[in-house]
């Protein structure tokens, strides 16, 4: 079937266990205001940050969120469902508040990037999608800014269509990450974006001879890039002095940059660099691509290679890690895990999850910045602002089930916001192997909570323990 015939379903946007555990809530009659938070456990990639990106996904996922006659009758299909609660979920609508950092905003490991409340099963039928919107942008979007800072303010092009997992999600999570140009031309019509490209090694092959195909571009393109490293990048370079030689002076065409996208690139950039200096053509850019990533970027110029901007496709598109330094990616890890709930009585029931270091921390939060990066502080909502100087992290987004104003900005005022940010991130926190952790606390009032729920659920699994010890079956 192809891509643009399959229609999107947002109320199937769910695993298996979603409506079935709203089934269980509905015959339970159990369903009162639910808070969950979304974040990471971990920042990808072996650094210490996040790049917040996917809102807009998110946001779009919850104002779309119902489910059609056709997602029914399937989940009829599939289990024996009252028909009663089908026909709740037919009219169910999201109509609670969410609260969330804005995209571009940098987040640490631990604190919630989104702040669910909502009636139980409304706040868990948005898991999946909540999280796969936000997932996977953030991923991206983190790996762009680390591969933009270890460029050293050279120009970094996403060239990563072709082995994209989300092809729209990547380049629009890259520009957040300050990617200045993409080559996905509907990506670049879509989000209005500088579009951006060279020439394929097919175009040099499909002439008899390689100056024949250098002659061919520099006579259509008034400003053009050449590929070196189709046959000979030694032997290229001089043939494409010889080009754009006559071709400035036959046609006012000119060579705006040469492209390397294998081999030795600290060394033959060198070389190039110094032929076409010497043939006075020193505006010409050199512009390196094939696999990089930005360890490979800070090693190149760590090496002194004339390198003046870069092209990253797969290292991007996937949001990979690196074998060779041991660092994992491809994928963020985000959980949405419910932290508090409000019974029929109206008493607020802390909840936590004791799991080792899945362990989870209760109560609805609120997340401060205190000055530029001193440090982050995560405190339950109804505590005081912990200092003048502290930012509240997290803004209202959603409120009655509906999107506010000013909520889903355009993106260059997100590309702006997170350009902002990282610039302000001290470069001790940014440096691509054993970046210093940057200090997130827990208020004592959070630890309190979180301390006190932990012991009355051990309280009660040792009365339950007693109780079947006490019980005539158990002897």
């Amino acid at each position: 079937m192809a891509r643009s015939q399959i229609e999107y379903r947002p109320g199937l946007m769910a695993d298996m266990y979603h409506p079935d555990s709203a089934y269980v809530s509905w015959r339970a009659g159990l369903n009162g205001m639910t808070t969950f938070d979304l974040y990471a456990r971990r920042a990808p990639f072996g650094g210490t940050y996040l790049l917040v990106a996917g809102l807009e996904q998110a946001l779009e996922f919850v104002r779309d969120f119902r489910f059609s006659d056709h997602d029914l009758e399937f989940l009829g299909q599939i289990r024996d469902y009252d028909p009663a609660f089908l026909d709740e979920l037919r009219s169910l609508r999201f109509t609670g508040e969410i609260l969330a950092m804005p995209e571009g905003e940098i987040a640490f490991p631990g604190e919630p990037l989104l702040r669910v409340t909502a009636p139980f099963r409304e706040a868990l039928l948005l898991e999946s999608g909540l999280l796969q919107a936000v997932n996977l942008a953030t991923l991206i979007a983190t790996k762009a800014s680390r591969v933009v800072h270890a460029a050293q303010g050279r120009p970094v092009s996403e060239f990563a269509l072709r082995r994209a997992q989300e092809p729209y999600v990547v380049t629009r999570s890259a520009r957040i990450g300050g990617c200045w140009s993409t080559s996905f031309l509907a990506a670049a019509e879509h989000y209005r974006l500088l579009a951006s490209g060279t020439v394929p090694h097919a175009l040099i092959q499909l002439f008899a001879d390689e100056r024949d195909a250098f002659a061919a571009i520099a006579e259509t393109f008034n400003r053009y890039t050449l590929l070196l490293d189709t046959y000979d990048v030694r032997h290229a370079i001089h043939r494409a002095v010889e080009v754009a030689r006559r071709y400035r002076e036959s046609h006012g065409h000119y060579l705006a940059g040469i492209r390397l996208d294998s081999g030795d690139l600290a060394a033959d950039s060198a070389f190039v660099r110094s032929v076409l200096d010497e043939a006075g053509l020193k505006e010409v850019r050199i512009l390196a691509s094939g696999d990089l990533d930005e360890f490979r970027i800070a090693e190149l110029l760590e090496a002194d290679a004339p390198i003046d901007g870069f092209g990253i496709g797969t290292s991007i598109g996937v949001g990979a890690g690196s074998l060779e330094h041991d660092v994992e990616g491809g994928a963020l890890g985000g959980v949405y895990k419910q932290v508090a709930y409000v019974g029929e009585d109206g008493t607020t029931h802390p909840k936590v999850k004791v799991a080792g270091d899945k362990s989870t921390w209760p109560g609805k939060k609120e997340v401060y910045r205190i000055g530029e990066f001193v440090e982050d502080v995560i405190q339950l909502a109804g505590e005081p602002r912990p200092a003048d100087d502290a930012e509240r992290l997290l803004k209202p987004v959603v409120r009655d089930g509906q999107i506010l104003s000013g909520s889903l900005p355009p993106l260059s005022e997100i590309w702006e916001l997170a350009r902002r940010n990282l610039a302000r991130l001290p470069a001790r926190h940014q440096l691509l192997s054993e970046p210093e952790p940057y200090p997130v606390r827990m208020s004592d009032a959070l630890r309190a909570l979180k301390d006190g729920a932990v012991a009355a659920h051990e309280r009660a699994a040792a009365d339950r323990v007693s109780a079947a010890s006490a019980s005539p079956s158990a002897s």
